[in-house]
């Protein structure tokens, strides 16, 4: 029963970075008016969070280099919640809340499948 529930567990971690990459490609140009300003590239920051995404995700599916896919994702969400949603939320915006919310419990499990990755 340990195996199946670490499986479904590493599944329906990684589908939802899958469907965020995808929205990053799909939706860059609207994403784009949320990279601060004081970050220059604009769009291709989205895109390129959007491959490190699908890119991570893919990787906690098949189990390849999972450890360091997982600190990066979660270096990535910590940042968007630094950067993006954080401010937001001090500018007034109670709605980023939610942002701020998701991503650091997202960053937190991925902290959790970075220590269960390790090689024993």
């Amino acid at each position: 029963m340990k195996i199946i529930t670490s499986i479904v567990a590493r599944i329906l971690f990684a589908i939802p970075f899958f469907v965020f990459g995808l929205f990053h490609f799909m939706k860059a140009d609207a994403m784009a008016a949320g990279v601060p300003s004081f970050i220059p590239g604009g769009v291709i920051w989205i895109y390129l969070s959007g491959l490190g995404f699908i890119l991570a995700s893919i990787s906690i599916i098949i189990r390849v280099q999972t450890k360091l896919a997982c600190l990066l994702l979660a270096a990535v969400l910590i940042i968007f919640v630094l950067t993006i949603h954080l401010p937001l939320v001090i500018a007034g915006n109670q709605m980023s809340m939610m942002g701020v919310l998701k991503d650091t419990a997202l960053a937190g499990a991925a902290l959790a499948f970075a220590g269960l990755s390790e090689k024993k």
